[in-house]
């Protein structure tokens, strides 16, 4: 198969063949018709992922096609059917997949990081009847590659872990694939929703998702301006950038006994990144962390994806090649793009 290929961290990245996976026991292959471009992505290449430990490496966690083979054991999933999956695998066995909480599974796989990923035309996946997600006849494959990491995420984070209401108002910094798609869920909710981001073009689109301010952050007193616009601060912040400027914003954001969801990775430099702690404890503020969301979560978004209650194909920028993301990767960090961009390996 081809696929997308780096051999170290930091490294050239090419396209390049690779032999066809196999079926593990209990999982799938999957022929590939789209899969993300995610900042995930990125963080992997560059070290920051230490679930990636040998090489050659192929990237990828956002996907979607149809099954190419079955493994042993397998009961609920044939060749040719339509699926996705979260980016994080459970492994079905242990307390929490039994809980519906694959997404914190102790030992779980993730495609494109613990093992090949879907940069490829073929990818395999673990623990398929626990982890594969029917799509429906009525979503796209480029929408539905969009969900397993950053549409999912964002829908977690601000029904689940943030439980936005509806008259709430909620900050979301990063008007990347992550943020827009947060924008569009609190919106659906009846938030009010302030997006941030350093891109004119960006904050267009987080416009076009639903917020109903936005902000340039080019410098200038940021939180100071959210809490003009939000009376005092927002009862919701959602970092989506992952960095500690990012992330004091969306605790500074916050009103008293306010809301912060942590999304975007922070990779540590020089250890643990800085925390406004003494805000947190002042104003009574609590801290979640979101981590994907598990397949037994799928079926609420995706009947309200089906029914064009929330519309992430709106959030498509650009279709590529396996070529041309292997040149976008090593930029992904800091190319600025107006929505998400994917991939179909069969071009």
């Amino acid at each position: 198969m081809r696929a997308v290929v780096y051999d170290a961290f930091g490294g050239p990245v090419t396209v390049r063949e690779l032999p066809d996976p196999v079926a593990p026991d209990g999982g799938v292959v999957v022929r590939v018709h789209a899969t993300g471009l995610c900042l995930s992505d990125w963080h992997g290449w560059a070290g920051h992922d230490g679930d990636i430990t040998t090489f050659p490496h192929v990237p990828g966690h956002e996907l979607a096609g149809t099954v190419a083979a079955v493994g042993a054991g397998v009961q609920r999933w044939r060749v040719g059917d339509r699926v996705t999956t979260p980016f994080v695998c459970g492994c079905g066995r242990c307390a929490w997949c039994r809980a519906g909480d694959a997404q914190v599974c102790p030992d779980q796989t993730q495609p494109g990081f613990t093992h090949h990923g879907s940069w490829a035309e073929l990818v395999a996946l673990h623990a398929a009847d626990t982890n594969l997600v029917a799509v429906p006849d009525d979503v796209t494959d480029t929408t539905a590659a969009g969900l397993g990491c950053r549409f999912a995420t964002a829908f977690r984070a601000v029904t689940h872990r943030a439980r936005v209401r509806a008259g709430e108002q909620v900050t979301v910094v990063g008007a990347g694939g992550v943020g827009l798609s947060a924008v569009m869920v609190a919106a659906a909710r009846g938030a009010r929703v302030i997006a941030v981001d350093r891109d004119p073009a960006a904050l267009e689109a987080a416009r076009r998702a639903g917020a109903d301010h936005t902000l340039l952050a080019d410098g200038g007193d940021t939180v100071a301006a959210i809490h003009e616009l939000s009376d005092g601060g927002t009862h919701v912040a959602l970092d989506a950038v992952g960095s500690p400027e990012t992330c004091a914003t969306g605790i500074g954001a916050l009103r008293r006994r306010g809301r912060h969801v942590q999304v975007g990775l922070l990779p540590a430099v020089e250890g643990h990144p800085p925390v406004p702690m003494d805000r947190v404890i002042a104003l009574e503020l609590d801290l979640l962390g979101s981590h994907g969301m598990p397949a037994a979560d799928y079926p609420a978004m995706m009947a309200l994806v089906a029914d064009r209650t929330l519309r992430p194909q709106d959030l498509l920028d650009d279709v590529v090649d396996l070529d041309t993301a292997a040149r976008l990767l090593p930029d992904l960090r800091t190319t600025s793009r107006a929505g998400m961009t994917v991939c179909d390996p069969r071009r």
